[in-house]
């Protein structure tokens, strides 16, 4: 009986997604995660540092990798970005994953107040930066003049050495340019929802084949996770409505349309962002999301067939961090839906066999 395999010919991974929980909560679901299988966990950056939930996550943990999905670059100092490397991978004994993104410049800018920076620019200094301190932070550290990050580290006491002087750097990607440099530089290329199933196997997976060759990097030499949106639900109907307004919540963004554009939904996208102008009320746009538009986006329905429309992934990912919708849903139905996480991969790993 042969086992499915990934785009590397490894078993498929699977990794979970986290918001930031009570005590018992948070302890209950990495303990779940670790027993069910998945690979690692990620916490987001919506408002605060995703470090310290990882924290509180490594101390009930033994194997559950733990990463940033993701650190935004431009809300912090990289010195200190490095040193909450450094501490989480020492805390987890070794099982922690850097994920950094750039966001938006709506919530770096207009939420975070920071300076505006070229995002290409800003995150490649921002992983030299943070490289070099976490391998040289026990060695002493020369003076660094970036075009963003200066410092002379002349007060720094030298730390105990890190549990891993290189710890693994995975870099967020929506756009062609990003997905090139966190090819060049990345240990990993986390791969945004808004790359679908069908349009990561059959438009980008030429586009990373490229970067490869263009950098002399081999497939092997970096990881590829996704984050496909789910829905599962026996019910598809429902399971596509439920996922409309998460659907509609991201065209509503004209940093996005380009991507909704290039999957022949361009449109609809259009209508959702005159609709809602800058603080619209997702609910009186959904109207512009048709079915077909949903279901471009998010894998909906019974468990099976959400295995079936994610399939096209694994012709180009080594991992899958799934997502489920989460705009205009109730506690409730968010709870439900990702209980639906844990059904996935009990799915998947029973029909790789």
């Amino acid at each position: 009986m042969s086992t499915k395999a990934n785009a590397v010919g490894a078993p498929r991974r699977f990794w979970g997604t986290m918001p930031v929980l009570p005590g018992p909560m948070l302890t209950q679901t990495v303990q779940q995660m670790e027993a069910s299988g998945f690979e690692g966990v990620f916490v987001l950056q919506i408002y605060g540092p995703p470090f310290v939930p990882l924290a509180a996550a490594s101390t009930v943990t033994e194997a559950l990798k733990l990463g940033t999905g993701i650190a935004v670059a431009g809300t912090r100092s990289p010195l200190e970005t490095a040193y909450a490397a450094i501490e989480l991978d020492r805390i987890s004994g070794g099982r922690f994953i850097l994920g950094l993104g750039s966001s938006i410049p709506s919530m770096v800018e207009g939420s975070y107040g920071m300076p505006k920076a070229k995002p290409l620019g800003h995150i490649r200094e921002t992983v030299d930066v943070i490289r070099y301190i976490i391998a040289n932070g026990h060695k002493g550290l020369d003076p660094y003049h970036g075009t963003y990050f200066k410092a002379d580290f002349a007060e720094m006491m030298k730390t105990e050495p890190p549990v891993r002087e290189r710890i693994p750097i995975w870099i967020a990607a929506l756009q062609e340019k990003m997905t090139d440099l966190a090819i060049e530089i990345g240990d990993g290329l986390m791969v945004h929802a808004l790359w679908s199933a069908n349009f990561t196997a059959k438009v980008q997976k030429p586009v990373i084949e490229a970067a490869l060759a263009k950098h002399g990097r081999k497939r092997e030499d970096i990881e590829i996770n996704a984050w496909p949106w789910i829905a599962i639900n026996p019910d598809k109907q429902q399971a596509i409505d439920d996922a409309r307004a998460t659907v509609a919540a991201y065209s509503g963004y004209k940093q996005y349309e380009p991507f909704f554009e290039k999957q022949g939904f361009g449109d609809q996208a259009r209508a959702c962002q005159l609709a809602l102008g800058d603080h619209g009320d997702v609910s009186s746009v959904i109207g512009n999301v048709p079915d077909e538009m949903v279901l471009a986006f998010c894998a909906c329905g019974p468990v099976e067939e959400v295995v079936e429309q994610i399939e096209p992934y694994w012709d180009v990912v080594d991992s899958l961090a799934p997502m489920t919708p989460y705009r205009n849903l109730s506690m409730e139905k968010l709870h439900y839906y990702y209980g639906g996480l844990f059904e996935l991969v009990a799915a998947a790993r029973a029909s790789a066999q």
